[in-house]
């Protein structure tokens, strides 16, 4: 192994070994340092709450009375194809209530997020490609179907750097690893640093949040030497070689890992909070990422990634009531974050997503494999995502599906779009957010992607 391919590996993780900037000025440019939008931003962070395995539309934000009137017919018209197997129409076991003075209808498990609905607008007519999880989720994290491609996260910060050159740019907060895992938050052919920083949120000590964040053998003047030996080295090395991308930015991420050391336990220290506080967010992993993700966009991280659970638990093929226990864990903390953002200035500049990587069917799921038999199938066709904070026009749903909430028929939105739309958000523009891989120029939203201008306030 070559003295590159050692400091790239090193590089990958959170090694207690970095070359501090405080110790010697470098001139090489630090790849997660501050840069210029293309325009004027409406936002400077990223919240995305994602609730992985597939929200039923029908069951939560689009509510469809010819559901209830057609409850066990055939879905009119030619016999659809689903993931696995669908039969006839399955009406919503919940009711909805209009909520705010807007009047969106919201489901009874969601009654937390009914009282916030004037923050949020409603896109009702998501749709995707492909009915499975693995090319949803990495469509909707990176905007593409096959891995290799970096998340949206990475190309965030590789167009905007972070505001705080202790802590990544781009947070990643799950219990374990959903469904495809490190992919949906990988750099792709970025640099490295750009790469989201997952920690398992299932933990509450800061030290076991992000093990080995503190050095254990050296004392604090004993590590200073180290590192700023190591710094001469790599000053010496990198003058003789020249530009040097992936060397670099694995130096660069071994940098942000000496930083963390004084940020991290301060951070993601949630007991710092009040009891009042913690309690409005819950006990569950998912609840303390909300927290911890309000935490993090306070002190200037770019992106926060914040998944459900581990796997795919709102793929609810069997039985639909599941969406109700879920409900019960995912509701109060995404109301207790929008309050708290507002509450602490954050909210005018911090985007809100709530989504899902696809939608579930309006007809019941029958492939004989069920157990209980009153759970829905994938659907790509037709689905909801919520939007809230900087720059979106609260209070408003956009787009619509059919009658039965199985295909977006008015203003469709792919992922492209979304992604499109944040970027915007950001101050970026998507068509010029470009990085040179193997000969061509890549971007998020690929060829396609169109600003919803609608949605914006």
């Amino acid at each position: 192994m070559n003295r590159r391919e050692m400091l790239s590996l090193m590089g990958t993780g959170f090694g207690t070994v970095g070359m501090s900037s405080l110790l010697a000025e470098s001139s090489r440019d630090q790849p997660l340092s501050l840069r210029n939008p293309h325009f004027p931003p409406r936002a400077k962070h990223v919240i995305f709450l994602f609730l992985n395995g597939g929200l039923s539309q029908v069951d939560t934000f689009d509510p469809k009375p010819a559901l209830a009137r057609h409850h066990g017919e055939p879905l009119p018209g030619p016999k659809v194809r689903t993931d696995r197997a669908s039969g006839t129409l399955m009406r919503s076991p919940f009711e909805f209530r209009r909520c705010g003075e807007s009047g969106i209808p919201v489901s009874e498990i969601f009654p937390r997020v009914g009282d916030s609905i004037d923050d949020f607008c409603v896109i009702r007519s998501m749709h995707s490609d492909i009915g499975n999880h693995e090319p949803s989720l990495l469509l909707m994290s990176c905007g593409h179907q096959l891995p290799g491609h970096p998340s949206m996260g990475s190309w965030i910060t590789y167009g905007l750097g972070s505001e705080n050159e202790n802590l990544p740019g781009f947070v990643v907060l799950c219990p374990g690893y959903p469904i495809v895992g490190p992919p949906l938050w990988s750099s792709g052919f970025l640099p490295n640093a750009y790469q989201g920083t997952h920690v398992r949120n299932s933990e509450t000590s800061p030290e076991k949040l992000v093990r080995n964040v503190r050095n254990q053998r050296l004392l604090p003047g004993e590590q200073e030497r180290q590192l700023a030996l190591l710094e001469r080295l790599n000053r010496s090395y990198l003058g003789r070689l020249g530009h040097q991308p992936e060397l670099e930015s694995g130096i660069a991420a071994m940098e942000v890992a000496f930083r963390m050391q004084m940020e991290v336990p301060h951070v993601f220290d949630i007991s710092r909070e009040t009891e009042s506080t913690r309690s409005r967010y819950g006990d569950s992993d998912f609840g303390r990422g909300c927290l911890m993700a309000l935490r993090l966009v306070e002190q200037g991280v770019r992106m926060v990634q914040v998944f459900y659970g581990s796997s795919q638990p709102w793929d609810s093929h069997d039985d639909i009531q599941d969406h109700r226990r879920h409900a019960q864990v995912a509701d109060q903390p995404i109301a207790a974050m929008i309050q708290d953002l507002k509450s602490r200035g954050l909210f005018e500049e911090t985007l809100v997503i709530v989504g899902s990587e696809f939608g579930r069917t309006p007809m019941i799921q029958n492939s004989g494999l069920e157990m209980i038999g009153k759970g829905r199938d994938h659907n790509v066709h037709g689905y909801s995502t919520l939007l809230a904070g900087g720059g979106i026009r609260g209070g408003c749903s956009y787009g619509a599906t059919d009658d039965f909430g199985y295909k977006a028929v008015e203003n469709p939105v792919h992922p492209n779009d979304l992604h499109a739309t944040v970027l915007h958000l950001m101050g970026l523009d998507h068509t010029r957010l470009t990085y040179r891989y193997s000969g061509r120029d890549f971007r998020l939203t690929d060829v396609g992607g169109k600003v919803l201008h609608d949605v914006l306030a």
